[in-house]
């Protein structure tokens, strides 16, 4: 009876996931923000400067002047706007899907700050005569055309301003409107010559004006309209708002990157799909249901919070497929050890399920810190990115640990699987009787023939090579630092035809903005990135977009990185590798001892310089993303090297005492080879996500999944034949010293069910 209720019971569960998913997850991806980089759109960083001499800038004057910004964009019917007020007396303002960038930037930054002056630019009035929020968007009684209405504080003032005027003869007899008049720049009479003024306005008076109501006409659309009395109502801005990073992604841009990226990713979690279907059959498919239920409890989690995903964010979404896997191949692995020695599904259940909880658990904590690291010094898109990193490894703890266990523990109770070795992956004739008492450590793998301790000199010296190479090329050729580093302007255009870097070179010199720094990328090679040394201003910036726009046939990308900001991110990217290292190497050194730390550190270290090598030797561009690549294989990094060395412990606790370095040695191999299969699967499974992301996905991440690439072979090598091989030397110093090693099997390491040294 109890079998047939565990059964039923499964398939109940997985009725009830896939009803629930199949319902719900359209109404989810619906609720999905997206950033700009996947709809298009632009994001400032302001940094807020006195208007005034001797102005101070507080911490208040600075959420006034977010507030102010808010109302403006309220104007643009923008729905979900972004702004945030920084450290530094910065404002950060995010715009996804906006349509008219160059208006939009333009009403953001605007002063907003009106005068009425006479024909030789005297101020009359200023916004302090206007009654507050009664601007508004009208029409002319007579004419017809779209106008703003104001409403006058006090009317005989206004009276008597215009009845001044009245006296004057023409051409002086105006009341010339300004909006952000410049002194000793802007004159009415220099302004009045040319065919599209600076001035807003310039009515001629004839006579008294006794009504309250102003009324503002010129040459308005009734969008114009409705935006100049938006901009007058929410008022003049208390301070100067100076551009000091600047990003803007056209629509076709953001709208090619999701469908594109999107594909890589279905294609990529369909082959860990059929990985684990084939390789671990049974236990497989119940990592295909809880992968599933994984990537929809990120999804519902992510719009709850009402996070913003980007383009790295699905990025993040995909490598935590690998984690979740990664739980999965953990458990299996150990369960099949446990059945190989003869062991029923039963047993070998409980104790690989409970043998691999502390690896898990370690591979996790230390991910999960590099993650909270990168949010913490990370910057818009990136902080997007750690965001989904972090709650992608909560969530897979939760589906990879119990959800798999729950699922596949309900079969093995009931029953039905024992004796069915086959439907668990493993052959019978793999399987030892439970009589001849075989240890899991002396199972046979398919690396018995590799003797890593023996030969870890040959590794030392070729990692010694490689790194020897990679500083001498990098000393030579330097790093391709992007924008966010350097500072300056670079942008990316799309073209409906493939690109010559030539007429690319001759289009820009003769729109004015010459340019020799020019890669062509993309299947067709119809992607142009422009690279200049200098940050461009606002109004550089629009006529750039304008002139690229009408001659590609597509709004570009550009962004701006001021030398301010790129010597931050610099700094911050130097002290979120340090605080990293610092945290796992605590961490490490606490769960296990200080020489797994330090051997730990120096395998990261290892990758990490490889990574940079690498880049140097192939001209890739690296910029934050990099930073952000470079912290998510520290993560995979001390995963791998976690688990080597938890079964290490656990084959040496297995001992009484270590007498000679042969005996360290056989440990350190055993470990080595039992933990290589789950290496290999594992760098296999998250090895298809990122080729995916590399070949299918947006090129703007491409430099991003080259760099996990590398990250990703450099860390599993490092993990086996680097530090694994410096803890034995470390140890084998210690036992020599101490003539031996005794274990202690008493004392209890700390979240561990296992005794330690």
């Amino acid at each position: 009876m109890k079998m047939r209720g565990r059964i039923v019971s499964f398939f109940l569960l997985l009725i009830l996931f896939a009803g629930t998913i199949g319902t719900t997850v359209n109404p989810i991806l619906k609720d999905v923000k997206l950033g700009l980089d996947l709809q298009g759109g632009f994001e400032v960083l302001y940094q807020v400067n006195p208007l005034k001499d001797g102005q101070e800038i507080t911490e208040s004057t600075v959420v006034d002047t977010a507030g102010a910004l808010s109302k403006r964009i309220d104007v643009l019917g923008v729905s979900e706007p972004n702004i945030q007020v920084e450290s530094n007396n910065r404002i950060r303002v995010q715009l996804a899907g906006v349509e008219d960038q160059d208006s939009a930037r333009e009403l953001l930054s605007t002063q907003a700050n009106l005068t009425f002056r006479d024909s030789d630019d005297n101020l009359i009035l200023d916004g302090s005569d206007l009654r507050e929020g009664k601007a508004k968007g009208d029409f002319n009684g007579e004419t017809g055309a779209p106008v703003v209405t104001l409403e006058m504080e006090d009317p005989n003032k206004f009276g008597e301003v215009t009845a001044e005027l009245a006296r004057k003869m023409a051409p002086d007899n105006v009341l010339v409107i300004w909006l952000d008049f410049e002194e000793g720049v802007d004159s009415y009479k220099e302004e009045v010559m040319k065919p599209e003024p600076a001035f807003v306005s310039a009515p001629s008076v004839t006579s008294k004006i006794n009504s309250s109501n102003v009324e503002i006409s010129g040459n308005f659309t009734v969008e114009e309209t409705k935006e100049l009395a938006g901009i007058l109502n929410a008022g003049a801005l208390p301070v100067e708002l100076e551009e000091i990073y600047s990003t803007s992604v056209g629509a076709q841009f953001g709208e090619q990157a999701l469908n594109k990226t999107i594909l890589a990713g279905i294609i990529g979690i369909a082959l860990v799909f059929i990985f684990m279907l084939i390789y671990y059959r049974l236990p497989g498919f119940v990592a295909v249901v809880t992968l599933s239920v994984y990537i929809y409890l990120i999804l519902l989690v992510f719009t709850k919070i009402n996070a913003v995903l980007t383009l790295p964010g699905i990025a993040a979404l995909m490598l935590g497929v690998g984690m979740a896997v990664d739980a999965n191949i953990l458990t299996y692995e150990r369960i099949r050890e446990e059945l190989r020695v003869g062991k029923s599904v039963k047993t070998a259940f409980d104790a690989g399920a409970k043998s691999s909880f502390t690896a898990i658990l370690d591979a996790n904590i230390t991910t999960l810190l590099a993650a909270v690291v990168l949010f913490f010094f990370g910057t818009s898109s990136v902080k997007g990115f750690a965001m989904m990193l972090i709650i992608s490894i909560l969530v897979s703890f939760i589906t990879a640990v119990w959800g798999s266990r729950l699922l596949l523990g309900l079969l093995v109770n009931s029953g039905i699987l024992d004796g069915k070795t086959g439907i668990l992956g493993i052959s019978k004739k793999h399987v030892h009787p439970a009589y001849e008492e075989v240890d899991t450590l002396d199972l046979t793998t398919k690396f018995d023939r590799f003797d890593f301790v023996n030969t870890r000199k040959r590794f030392f010296t070729l990692s010694t090579i490689l790194l020897v190479s990679g500083a001498i090329v990098l000393g030579i050729f330097k790093l391709n630092l992007g924008i966010d580093f350097s500072s300056g302007t670079r942008i990316e255009v799309l073209a409906e035809n493939a690109l010559e870097t030539e007429e690319v070179e001759a289009y820009t010199e003769s729109i004015g903005y010459p340019t020799a720094d020019i890669v062509i990328s993309g299947e067709d090679k119809n992607i142009g990135v422009l690279r200049y040394a200098e940050e461009f201003s606002q109004s550089e910036i629009q006529e750039l977009q304008a002139e690229l726009a009408e001659h590609y046939g597509a709004d570009p990308n550009i962004s701006t990185v001021s030398p301010t900001v790129g010597k931050e991110l610099v700094k911050n990217a130097i002290y979120a590798l340090a605080f990293a290292a610092l945290g796992i190497i605590i961490y490490v050194a606490f769960r296990f001892e200080w020489r797994m730390g330090l051997a730990s550190i120096i395998g990261l270290l290892h990758d990490a310089f490889f990574m940079v090598a690498i880049f140097s030797i192939l001209r890739l561009e690296v910029d934050i993303t990099f930073v952000a690549a470079v912290l998510t294989i520290v993560g995979y990094s001390i995963n791998d090297t976690i688990v080597t060395f938890d079964r290490i412990r656990e084959n040496m606790n297995r001992r009484n005492e270590i007498k000679n370095a042969k005996e360290l040695a056989t440990i350190v191999n055993k470990s080595l080879r039992q933990t290589l299969s789950r290496s290999v699967n594992t760098v296999l499974t998250v090895i298809f996500v990122v080729v995916s992301l590399m070949f299918l996905g947006a090129e703007s991440i491409q430099n991003f999944s080259i760099a996990l690439l590398i990250g990703l072979i450099a860390g599993t090598y490092s993990s086996i034949f680097i530090s694994a091989q410096i803890w034995f030397v470390l140890k084998k110093r210690e036992m020599e010293e101490k003539g031996g090693i005794k274990i202690n099997k008493d004392k209890k390491q700390w979240g561990s069910d296992e005794p330690v040294v």
